[in-house]
């Protein structure tokens, strides 16, 4: 189960409809790369896959893909509104180590080499 608080609900929402296609939805994975081994994708979309997990959290559509929801059961996701320093936080109880970027995480199993973090966060 993905967990995500009612205020990162409500922004998510407000920036869905600011969009002007009424299909789309939150997808959510995971992808091999940054400074801890993996990094975390959010965004929007609307080609759902067949093998895609679909949670309706708080009234939004929530995809994840297959490979990503393992590494994504229990994560939690908030948002802080605080000017320059707010935005949305992950908290991933599956990861035994975290970038200081915050933006990349490492799972028990993973076994590659990290890249070298350079603190820069993509949006």
């Amino acid at each position: 189960m993905i967990n995500i608080s009612e205020s990162a609900s409500d922004k998510i929402k407000e920036l869905l409809a600011s969009e002007e296609s009424t299909k789309l939805f939150l997808r959510l994975g995971v992808k091999a790369g940054g400074c801890s081994g993996f990094s975390y994708g959010m965004g929007f979309d609307d080609d759902q896959k067949s093998d895609d997990k679909e949670f309706i959290i708080h009234g939004l559509k929530v995809v994840v893909d297959e490979d990503s929801a393992k590494y994504l059961y229990g994560v939690q996701i908030d948002f802080e509104d605080k000017g320059m320093g707010g935005g949305f936080t992950i908290n991933n109880p599956n990861a035994v180590a975290s970038c200081g970027c915050g933006s990349s995480f490492k799972p028990a199993d993973y076994e590659g080499t990290p890249e070298p973090c350079d603190d820069k966060v993509e949006a």
